[in-house]
């Protein structure tokens, strides 16, 4: 079991895993997707702090919608905001590392405008120390409205896999043509993966279309700590 915090936030309170090194060079702000649960994805948090990295992880309730509400992008936008100032003394530079749902709220603390589903702007504050992201499978539903990418000017690495029916290649893509002409966008697609091949444990009813699971996770990891790092 990785360390975990709880945290409070109002009346509430909220798990978060914090990994630590012994001289951290910079903070990884990671955002889990509708699932909720960071553990999913703890041997890339764990390469990650082995880079130097202060790992921020929030939990979240599995979101009963595959369409968030508003108060719940909301809710996950604070909550990964009260996790980073919690672990961090507001000195170290800040990468963010998210899957899906996560990955499009990086993009909001990185600039960019979200909608909700019923085309209304939903304001999150950026954070002016996050210098890149690393974007696995993002949903980019939240980004259809004018000009939604326009305030980004953070290089961003961002995977997609050919066989994921949810955050489609496309929606990389839509980054990629937004962002390109201002800012580095490298983009990797990868043949026959999935949206839950990013996981290391994937949801029990998931059956894994890759081959040789392992390898790409090790080549993933890898790749999002030189990036995160370099």
């Amino acid at each position: 079991m990785p360390p975990q915090r709880s945290l409070p936030d109002g009346a509430e309170s909220f798990n978060v895993t914090v990994l630590m090194p012994a001289r951290p060079t910079r903070v990884v702000l990671f955002g889990v997707g509708h699932g909720g649960d960071p553990g999913r994805h703890l041997p890339l948090l764990e390469s990650l702090a082995g880079r130097g990295c202060t790992v921020v992880a929030p939990h979240f309730e599995r979101l009963p919608s595959a369409i968030p509400t508003e108060a719940e992008l909301r809710l996950r936008a604070r909550r990964m905001r009260l996790a980073l100032d919690a672990a961090d003394a507001a000195v170290l530079p800040v990468a963010g590392v998210g899957h899906s749902l996560g990955a499009t709220m990086l993009l909001a603390f990185a600039g960019a405008q979200l909608w909700t589903i019923l085309g209304e702007p939903l304001a999150v504050p950026p954070i002016a120390r996050l210098d890149r992201l690393a974007l696995m499978a993002p949903a980019t539903d939240f980004l259809r409205g004018p000009g939604a990418l326009d305030g980004v000017r953070t290089p961003i690495l961002a995977w997609a896999g050919t066989g994921d029916a949810i955050a489609t290649p496309e929606q990389v893509r839509l980054i990629e043509r937004a962002l390109a002409p201002r800012m580095p966008v490298e983009t990797r697609v990868v043949d026959g993966a999935g949206h839950f091949s990013f996981m290391n444990l994937p949801p029990p009813h998931v059956t894994e279309p890759l081959a040789d699971h392992d390898a790409f996770l090790t080549r993933l990891a890898e790749e999002v700590g030189r990036f995160v790092t370099g």
